[in-house]
């Protein structure tokens, strides 16, 4: 009995240790010495092997590890289209990865008009290595095609990519519009449809408020294919349950977007509260749910929150938002991004966070500096409840005069939960990870 007692209190203190203390983090790469420093990492799992984790992040960097995401051996991505960031990493359970980014087909950045003229789609069949030269989606003439991201199947057969094409970035002029373009594939992913308009409203071209963006693509186990976007105050969805050849006539109404998506976050150059969305493809009690997360300031212009809204009959009705993170009112949670388990259905999401920040000053005008760290929210009820999570060991303080980037990412599959974040030290930026086994489900 006395070995038992031991047992049970070693264990209650061991549990209790690892409740306190942050989850081990993870250098994946540093951007010392380079002209474009790293940011907007993608991550993913792969379904195949969990243990085999591939990343990417700005401009062009693949980021690989074989040991559940230990260790790390970066390269540079090459295509005959350029490559030019905005980094969306996607795994098939077929042992394939795909590589999304943006064109730079001349090489000479924004000094030429073939910038951005195509969505760039790269493939490997062994996770991370040997990519292809790529296949390009959406070139039309001299339109810019940006902000993609894309799905696969359960099964690995089918893909499905979303983004942004601008008549001309950045342009004033109420004849320059905006729309939300997908476009679907196979598994080897070479040749895609032509690009379907899904969007009824246009948006203008200034990456504000009025511009439609933030188009990140899911599909069910069904196949039906669902993708949220924002526009204004308003976040739209549309579905498609012929793999990809026609939407809905009428855009789906998902909620409201406080203060719209281009949001003022203190020391950061530009920020927003683009959605995301998810779908639950596991065998458990919510399949087919379908989630959607974002960041905006309802209770405040100094303190966005992180929400959720979900829907159990194809996005027709939505839920109320809920509250991701479980702080006191007043600080500021942003770059959400949430990814479901395919295996236990199982809903994490990850944000930066200000609540330790906040709890000290709680005078907005007194707090002397942006400290940020970086939390992961998990829902194991079908997002009701929600257990929050600091990953990050230290804060750090991001550079107002740099670009911080627009997103960061996790992946989770068969429990299996990696998050990816920038972090910023002296105006040097890094990609991390945090392992989070043993922390969460």
């Amino acid at each position: 009995m006395r070995n038992v007692v031991f047992f049970c209190c070693t264990l209650w203190s061991w549990t209790a240790i690892m409740a306190q203390r942050a989850p081990d983090n993870v250098l994946i790469f540093d951007g010392y010495g380079l002209s474009y420093q790293p940011c907007e990492p993608s991550i993913a799992v792969s379904p195949n092997n969990p243990q085999w984790l591939v990343a990417g992040s700005i401009l062009d960097n693949v980021h690989i590890s074989k040991d559940g995401g230990w260790t790390w051996s970066s390269s540079k991505l090459e295509s005959k289209y350029g490559v030019f960031g905005d980094p969306c990493i996607v795994a098939s359970p077929k042992k394939d990865v795909y590589y999304l980014h943006l064109s730079n087909p001349d090489g000479q950045a924004w000094s030429s008009d073939a910038l951005l003229d195509r969505i760039v789609i790269q493939r490997s069949r062994k996770p991370g290595k040997r990519w292809n030269s790529g296949a390009g989606m959406g070139l039309n003439g001299n339109k810019d095609q940006d902000k993609e991201w894309a799905a696969v199947s359960v099964d690995g057969s089918q893909l499905v990519a979303c983004w942004t094409q601008f008549d001309l970035y950045g342009s004033p002029e109420i004849s320059d519009s905006t729309v939300i373009l997908c476009s679907t594939s196979n598994r080897r992913a070479k040749k895609w449809s032509e690009p379907v308009r899904i969007n009824r409203i246009a948006g203008d071209c200034l990456d504000g408020d009025l511009t439609v963006e933030g188009a990140v693509p899911d599909i069910a186990a069904d196949g039906t294919m669902y993708v949220a976007w924002a526009q204004a105050d308003t976040l739209w969805m549309d579905r498609s349950s012929d793999g990809g050849e026609t939407w809905l006539d009428n855009d789906l109404r998902v909620a409201t977007i406080a203060g719209g998506w281009d949001q003022k976050i203190r020391g950061i150059g530009r920020a927003n509260g683009m959605p995301v969305t998810r779908v639950d493809r596991s065998n458990g009690p919510h399949r087919g749910r379908v989630y959607v997360n974002w960041t905006d300031n309802r209770n405040g212009e100094d303190d966005n929150d992180v929400w959720l809204v979900w829907s159990d009959d194809g996005g027709q009705s939505w839920t109320d938002p809920i509250r991701v993170n479980d702080d006191p009112p007043g600080a500021q949670q942003f770059f959400t991004w949430m990814d479901v388990d395919d295996v236990t259905g199982h809903v994490h999401v990850v944000f930066y966070d200000r609540r330790e920040a906040a709890a000290k000053y709680p005078d907005v005008r007194l707090r002397p500096s942006w400290n940020t760290e970086v939390y992961v929210a998990s829902s194991y009820d079908g997002g009701e409840s929600w257990e929050n999570l600091k990953v990050s060991e230290e804060w750090f303080r991001p550079n107002p005069k740099g670009f911080f980037g627009d997103y960061n990412n996790i992946s989770a599959y068969g429990g299996v939960v990696r998050p990816i974040w920038t972090r910023n030290d002296d105006g040097i930026q890094s990609i991390w990870t945090a392992i989070l086994d043993g922390y969460v489900e």
